[in-house]
């Protein structure tokens, strides 16, 4: 339309440019004179022989009386003089300026029209958009994931794409023409499906998929992207989404656009009131009266040579200004009518199967308004790169590319239990050929952003044991089943809400669980473990959670649980009054819950065998007294507390076996310890005991003592009457002499006597045939003050063991 407006400008300026191109003075002149303004004297006496002449104006016809065979006798310089006088000061303003009037207002409506495509704030969204808008529709991501979304959504396959072009002067100011040509659909990228009626798929001889009447070519349709097409779909993607929070954060286009449209309204509704005014006004005859009588005659009648032009070309110029004004009051009648600040692909989600492709707002949704005006094939295609599916898709099929099965084969390892283990670490995903290694045994998921667990985990026959580590991971219900059935020990650390797997609570064959997180987030989100009531299996229970009280889910786990463990990480554990309703709790571990005494309602737990208060805030253990209930204990963890003194009372500890107190504030080892005559651990190192009591004697069944990091000086002889000691640790002491008594531990494995001030060892240690030179800890000039063939007895059965 613009520039339509201005050819029309341009040729009408050029009879009025064209005398610029002569070379002649006379010409020149002439051509003026004619082109212009053609005048003529009217005598006072025009009545005596006059004869009548019709002349046709603009406003009818009307007749003049011209003197016949009158002679003026004027120079042909007066008739210019007149003729330009005439023209100047009574012609209409509008009819000579006409071609400079429509020049000007088309170079407005230029300016005005296309003012919000420079403007920096608008131009560099709009190049943007058709920069990514192109990439989208060439990118070969685009038809393979439209056509596995078909392959999955058979049944639903019923896509109408409106390929119709309503054209509006928005499309064309987004330069639609350059964008790209849609990438033509081939053979080897589409699903051709035909469907008669649905049921299930039946193998054909062929290899091919049918749905009664339907055939399903799923070889090349379904083949994987190279590489490169891979990444640079990958970069698309973050792209159109910097680009998507870039846009909807303010409404400048749409805005620019919308004043710009009322502003085009407004002026050519203006011209064209103008238009329709003056051009009836326009005459082809004219009357000059010329007051200065210069030439001696003051009336004239001209004759203006351009009215017909003119006249037709304004009429034209004022239909043209019709179309173009109801144009811009259709584009403002459509910018009011629809919500164009709000984009849906509610259609598209229903058509394509895709669910997850967002609404999206402001100058963004202007856009994709625009581009729809256009051709809306084109926002079918670019919703594909919105969508966090999408890419999930293309992070898989990039992810199978580069992990194959024998790089993953690779990646096993085998644990300390002697079990197969796959650990995927900072992955999109899982590749789907480690659900073809059916060797697996413990599968770690540690840091995969989002995964979905599909029936293909089925063929982990031998998978037990599951690591989900701040991973967002799905389950479908086929794998669900499965892992009902198989997964026995389940191991979650999660550090935002939705890492946290709803399926967990459905595993009725777990026997182990491990919880690691923060209930309570910085943000103030506050998470709730659901109910384990189906957790019916569950016997092993540990928590890592950060929380002051027990989670109430828990509580439903009473009658079923044999272990429990709640490390706090030094968030006070105000209330474990729960805690004797477990009364099937074999094994209890209250790790760092800065307790600062000995909970009541473990007392009320008979069957406990172990407890572990580790890590704690204690600095007494008058409960003990009231531990006497706990007949079945068997181990007790007190080390890295503030416990100053042992009671006496802990001497009703008779089934006691294990005792661990290290890193506390001990002077003395108290006498009742020493009562407990089953005990065969016992760790006090860290402290600052100073003298061990000749009471120790009294353990026959000791095993293992450590009693490094203390102030001892020396060690009592009724120590070597432990005579099933294995494990003797003195290291970083006062000690100067080792009794010769110690050859009577003959059981002894392991001796440490590093750090102390030791100046020889005595040469009873050959008696201690289980002892070796590497689990011998001592200085070497220590070491070598035992005679020779105890040296070389020590190194030889080191050698022999070595070997063996």
């Amino acid at each position: 339309m613009l520039c339509l407006i201005t050819s029309i400008s341009l040729c009408l300026c050029y009879p009025c440019l064209l005398p610029v191109c002569m070379e002649r003075r006379v010409e020149h002149t002439k051509e003026n004179w004619e082109k212009k303004m053609l005048c003529t004297p009217i005598p006072p006496s025009h009545h005596q022989g006059s004869i009548a002449v019709n002349l046709t104006s603009s406003s009818g016809v009307q007749s003049y009386l011209f003197p016949s065979r009158y002679k003026t006798e004027l120079d042909f310089q007066y008739y210019l003089l007149i003729n330009q006088w005439c023209y100047d000061n009574v012609v209409l303003s509008y009819s000579r300026f006409f071609p400079y009037l429509i020049l000007t207002n088309s170079m407005i409506f230029l300016i005005t029209s296309n003012f919000w495509f420079k403007f920096p704030g608008t131009s560099s969204k709009i190049d943007q958009f058709i920069s990514c808008l192109g990439k989208c529709l060439n990118s070969p991501w685009t038809i393979k994931a439209l056509s596995e979304t078909v392959y999955e959504q058979m049944p639903q396959l019923s896509i109408k794409v409106d390929n119709s072009s309503s054209v509006i002067p928005s499309a064309s100011m987004l330069k639609i023409n350059e964008l790209p040509e849609t990438p033509p659909i081939s053979q080897e990228d589409t699903t051709y499906i035909h469907f008669e009626e649905a049921e299930k798929p039946k193998e054909m001889s062929n290899g091919t998929k049918t749905l009664a009447g339907a055939v399903v070519d799923t070889g090349e349709t379904m083949k994987i992207l190279d590489k490169k097409e891979g990444e640079q779909a990958k970069a698309l993607f973050e792209k159109v989404k910097k680009f998507r929070l870039h846009t909807e954060e303010k409404d400048i286009l749409y805005s620019m656009y919308k004043r710009q449209t009322i502003l085009r309204l407004l002026e050519a509704t203006a011209f064209m009131a103008y238009v329709s005014y003056y051009t009836p006004r326009m005459k082809y005859v004219v009357h000059c009266v010329e007051p200065l009588n210069i030439t001696g005659y003051t009336n004239y009648y001209c004759i203006h040579s351009l009215w017909r032009m003119f006249s037709m070309l304004s009429i034209g110029y004022l239909f043209v200004l019709c179309i173009y004004t109801c144009i811009c009051f259709y584009t403002v009648s459509w910018i009011f009518y629809y919500k164009l600040k709000e984009y849906s692909f509610e259609t598209i989600r229903k058509e394509s199967g895709i669910d997850d492709i967002p609404d999206v707002t402001n100058d963004f949704a202007f856009l994709l308004h625009l581009i729809d005006q256009y051709d809306k094939l084109y926002s079918w295609k670019f919703a594909v790169f919105l969508s966090d599916v999408s890419e999930t898709k293309l992070l898989q099929v990039n992810l199978n590319h580069y992990w194959n099965q024998e790089k993953l084969k690779q990646c096993l390892t085998i644990n300390s239990q002697g079990k197969t283990e796959l650990r995927l670490c900072r992955m999109p995903g899982i590749p789907t050929q480690v659900f073809d290694l059916v060797e697996i045994e413990v599968l770690k998921l540690d840091t995969i952003s989002s995964t979905t667990l599909t029936a293909a985990i089925s063929n982990l026959r031998l998978l037990k044991e599951l690591w989900v580590t701040d991973s967002k991971v799905n389950v479908e219900t086929q794998a669900l089943i499965f892992l009902q059935k198989n997964i026995e020990i389940l191991r979650v650390n999660f550090s935002k809400p939705d890492e946290v797997p709803s399926w967990m609570y459905n595993l009725s064959c777990l026997q182990e669980l491990y919880i690691s997180g923060r209930l309570q987030l910085e943000n103030k989100i506050t998470i709730v473990l659901q109910p384990f009531k189906d957790l019916t299996q569950l016997k092993f229970l540990s928590l890592k959670l950060y929380t002051p009280i027990i989670p109430p889910a828990v509580l439903d786990l009473v009658y079923t649980l044999r272990s429990l463990t709640i490390h706090n990480e030094t968030c006070k554990l105000s209330s474990v009054t729960n805690l004797k309703k477990f009364t099937n709790l074999i094994n209890l571990r209250l790790l760092y819950c800065q307790l600062d005494r000995i909970p009541s309602s473990v007392f009320s737990l008979v069957k406990l065998q172990n407890l572990d208060l580790s890590n704690n805030s204690l600095s007494s253990l008058v409960e003990l007294a009231s531990f006497q209930q706990l007949k079945n204990l068997v181990c007790l963890r007190l080390s890295n507390n503030k416990i100053s003194a042992i009671p006496p009372h802990i001497a009703k500890l008779a089934s006691l076996e294990i005792l661990y107190i290290s890193r506390n504030q001990l002077t003395e080892i108290s006498v009742a310890v020493f009562k407990l005559t089953r005990l065969s651990h016992l760790d006090v190192s860290n402290n600052e005991i100073c003298i061990l009591p000749t009471e120790i004697g009294q353990l026959v069944n000791l095993e293992y003592l450590s009693v490094s990091h203390n102030r001892l000086t020396s060690l009592p002889n009724h120590l070597f009457s432990c005579i099933k000691l294995q494990t003797l640790i003195l290291s970083h002491n006062h000690i100067s002499v080792i009794s010769p008594l110690i050859g009577e531990l003959i059981q002894l494995t392991y001796l440490d006597i590093m750090d102390n001030k030791l100046e020889k060892l005595p040469a009873e240690l050959e008696k201690c045939s289980y002892l070796k030179r590497n689990q011998l800890l001592v200085e070497k000039e220590v070491f070598d003050t035992l005679p020779q063939d105890v040296k070389e007895k020590m190194k030889t059965s080191t050698n022999n063991g070595a070997s063996a």
